[in-house]
Formats: C-alpha cells, sequence, structure tokens
C-alpha cells in the first residue's frame, strides 16, 4: 500500500474511533442522568438503578473490544509498517479508557442505589439502638429509686420498733440518722417518677410523710421564752440570782478538747452552767489554766475509772453536790443544785451513757433505762445535760422523756442540733444529735444552738432556760 493510501485508512481510522467514543461518552452521560432522576423519586428503585447501571458499564465494558477488533483490522491493513501502529494505538486506549469509566461509573451507580436503602436500614437499627439504650438506662433508674424507697422504708420501720428491738446490733446506729432518710425518700421518688413505678413512688411518698410528722416539731416552737430571757442571757456578763441561765454541754473527747476555747465560749455566750464529758485530770488543770474558774467558780468533777470523768461547773453555788445523782452502771454521772429567783432550786446533772458500738448494744439500752429511772424522784426538778448517745428518735431515749422530761431542741422549735461526728471533715457530716439539754416540765427552753469546739468530735450545745 502506497503511503498516501495508508494515512488516509489511518485518519478514517481515528475517526471512526472518536465517534465510537462520543457515542459512549453521551450514553454514559444518559445513564448518569437516569440514575439521578432514580435516586431522586425514589430510593428503594435506586439500587435496582445502580444495578442496570453496573450492568451498563460492563456492556459498555465490552465495547472496547470492538474498538480492538477494528484496531486489529488497521494494523492487519498496516503489518509491519511504524505509521499504522502508531495510529492504531490511541485508537485502542481511548476506547477502552472509555469503556472503563462507563463501567466504573455503572459501578458507582449501582453501590449509590444500594447505599440508599441500607441508609434506611442503617437509621431505623440506630433507632432500635437508641431505644434499647433508653429502656435499659429506664430500668437501672426503677432499680435504684427502688432500692432507695426500700431503704427509707426500712429506716422509718426500724425507728418505729419498741425499745428492746432497738438494742439489737446496729439498729441504733441507722435509727440515728432517720431524718437523712427524708431526703432519700425524695431521691426515690423523683427516681420513681421518672421510671414510672408508680408502687416504688407510693412507698417513698409514705416514707417520706411519716418522716416529716416525726421531725416536724423540730422546726415548731412549743414553748417561747418571754423577751425577758434574752435581755437577761444578753449582758455583758453572767447574770445569776433571776430565773433565766444560758446552759452549755460539751463532749471533751478524752480530754483532747482546746479548753481555751471552751472558756471562750462560756465568756461569749454568758453560760451560767456548764457539763463536761469525758474529762481528765490533766485536761481540769488545763481548764482551770485558761481561766474557767473568773466565770465559773464552782465545780464538781468525779470518775468511776480514774482516768475519764464527767463535770458540772457553775457561776452559782452547787448545793449539795454529789458523784453520782444516777447510779448508772455506764459512768459516774455527777449532780447539783443551783437556787434560782423566788428561791426556785433546780438540779443539774452531767449525763454520759454508754455508745451502742458492737458488743455493748444491751449496756447502751441499759444506760438509758437508768436514767429513765429518774422519772420517781418527783421531789426534785431536774435538768440533764450531756452526751447522751441517742437521738430522740431512738425508743429508749424516748423511753426516758416518759410524759416528764422534754428535749430542749424540740421545745425550741429551731432545727436539728446536731453535734456527732464533728472532727472528720465533710464525709460523714454531722448528722447525730446525740447531746441534749433534757428539761423537766416546769422548765423552758429555747435558742439551742450549737458551736465547734476544736479537738473533740462533739460540737457544743446551748440552751436558754427559763425556771418558773
Amino acid at each position: 500500500m502506497r503511503p498516501r493510501a495508508v494515512r488516509l485508512h489511518a485518519s478514517k481510522g481515528r475517526a471512526v474511533a472518536k465517534r465510537n467514543r462520543s457515542e459512549y461518552l453521551t450514553r454514559d452521560e444518559a445513564r448518569a442522568d437516569a440514575r439521578r432522576e432514580l435516586l431522586a423519586r425514589a430510593g428503594a428503585k435506586s439500587g435496582g438503578g445502580g444495578r442496570s447501571g453496573g450492568s451498563s458499564g460492563k456492556s459498555s465494558g465490552r465495547k472496547p473490544s470492538a474498538g480492538r477488533s477494528s484496531g486489529g483490522k488497521t494494523r492487519s491493513g498496516s503489518s509491519g509498517r511504524p505509521g499504522v501502529r502508531s495510529a492504531s494505538k490511541p485508537t485502542v486506549r481511548s476506547t477502552s479508557k472509555s469503556g472503563a469509566r462507563s463501567g466504573r461509573g455503572g459501578g458507582r451507580g449501582g453501590a449509590a442505589g444500594r447505599g440508599g436503602s441500607s441508609g434506611r436500614g442503617r437509621s431505623g437499627s440506630s433507632a432500635a439502638v437508641l431505644a434499647k439504650g433508653g429502656a435499659r438506662r429506664h430500668r437501672v433508674l426503677g432499680v435504684f429509686a427502688a432500692a432507695c424507697a426500700a431503704l427509707s422504708a426500712i429506716a422509718v420501720a426500724a425507728r418505729a420498733l419498741p425499745s428492746a428491738w432497738q438494742a439489737l446490733p446496729f439498729v441504733p446506729i441507722l435509727v440515728s440518722a432517720t431524718p437523712w432518710f427524708a431526703l432519700l425518700a425524695v431521691i426515690a421518688l423523683m427516681g420513681a417518677i421518672a421510671s414510672r413505678r408508680f408502687l416504688v413512688a407510693l412507698v417513698a411518698v409514705a416514707a417520706f410523710a411519716v418522716n416529716v410528722w416525726w421531725q416536724y416539731p423540730f422546726f415548731h416552737p412549743t414553748t417561747a421564752l418571754t423577751p425577758a430571757a434574752d435581755a437577761a442571757v444578753g449582758q455583758a456578763h453572767a447574770v445569776t440570782g433571776d430565773a433565766y441561765a444560758r446552759v452549755m454541754t460539751c463532749n471533751v473527747y478524752k480530754g483532747h478538747a482546746d479548753a481555751r476555747a471552751i472558756v471562750d465560749t462560756v465568756r461569749d455566750e454568758r453560760v451560767e452552767v456548764l457539763a463536761l464529758q469525758e474529762t481528765t485530770d490533766a485536761f481540769v488543770s488545763a481548764l482551770e489554766e485558761a481561766g474557767i474558774g473568773d466565770y465559773l467558780p464552782y465545780a464538781k468533777v468525779s470518775s468511776s475509772d480514774g482516768v475519764y470523768g464527767n463535770g458540772l461547773w457553775s457561776a452559782s453555788p452547787l448545793i449539795s453536790p454529789s458523784d453520782d445523782d444516777v447510779n448508772s452502771s455506764a459512768s459516774f454521772m455527777p449532780g447539783g443544785t443551783v437556787a434560782f429567783a423566788g428561791g426556785v432550786k433546780v438540779r443539774f446533772v452531767s449525763v454520759h451513757t454508754t455508745a451502742p458500738v458492737p458488743g455493748y448494744w444491751g449496756r447502751w439500752r441499759r444506760s438509758l433505762d437508768e436514767l429513765a429511772a429518774m422519772r420517781a424522784h418527783t421531789d426534785t426538778r431536774y435538768v440533764f445535760m450531756g452526751d447522751f448517745n441517742a437521738t430522740y428518735d431512738h425508743a429508749p431515749f424516748r423511753g426516758f422523756l416518759g410524759d416528764r422530761f422534754r428535749d430542749a431542741a424540740r421545745m425550741g422549735g429551731h432545727g436539728f442540733t446536731f453535734t456527732w461526728p464533728a472532727d472528720r471533715g465533710l464525709l460523714p457530716p454531722v448528722f447525730a444529735g446525740i447531746d441534749h439539754v433534757v428539761v423537766d416540765r416546769d422548765v423552758a427552753a429555747g435558742r439551742t444552738e450549737t458551736v465547734r469546739i476544736p479537738g473533740t468530735d462533739h460540737r457544743a450545745l446551748l440552751a436558754t432556760l427559763g425556771v418558773a
């Protein structure tokens, strides 16, 4: 073949390849438009469109073989000539690339179609997972609310136990935290409402209502001191011989309390009668060195074991002081009588009962029962001050009060007077009111408050008394 004929044949081959390539590109664009429309109309049918696109890609992928055959014809027509090979090679590459692009485009279209349906599947499964997680949290919250309600109900039941049963192991410790279980009942109620546990909510409401009924008197005064009482104890120094007195009690924790802090409190509060528990000889000496005699010159201290004792200090002379007024198995509880205006006499006793700790549950109850025997001494007007190792919620303590004695904190209505433990930081907090000022039926009480004393695990308790 002549060179001119070769060039004409090569030009004709290039034209055919270009025409085929343009046809394939036009078909690819048409298929892409069709796929986009199908995806926009319905995601469910887009997967089918994707598969058709994939098959289209395959069909387009078969087209380059025709191109290669035509190229083969070209090569057969121009065998052994460099010009022919250089003219036929671009034709083969262009047609095969266009087919590959078409195949890949179709494959991507099919993947997009399948992705539409799988997207809905993934969203549905995500919703199912979220619903399952919410149900799990719902159950956990319900279990937590039920546990809190159960503990509140157990605490209410323990507080309602008779005196003998409250001496069972660890029951006194549970009962000492009774007011706090009202907060636990509130938490249980909120959790029960959120988790729709209506029976749990009913138990929580019942526990809360009963606890509020028991604790309400601490916030509602039953007797009110006259303005004269406030004026009498508000002088620059303690005034004796009138019908009023500011009193204070504190457990000094085996003599570790700060003696100077106690003397400063006595001075600042114009205290006329002071009761201390767990004193030691060294502590009493430190108290004297701090100047307690300048404010309370009369004292009576006694000890049953020669190590730790209880004591009374007074601004007025102590009449008929004794080492032990109660004859208690717990400790010596010294007493002394103070005369008020009009010749009215009141006998003060410094109290320290047995602590409710393992091995001493029965002794704890017995020491409170021994105090209860003092109700029979009707010829004497009493004021008991000290560490009773019991709160008002303990049945043995309420048994000691009976219908004769009254707790000054409940009479004053100024809120709880928690005194223990006072030396352990934030956890556990001061949660139990085990120190008391207990007065006879003819003595009014109010203005109760607690004061922190460094070195001891008890807060000091103060109250104002009025003697009729």
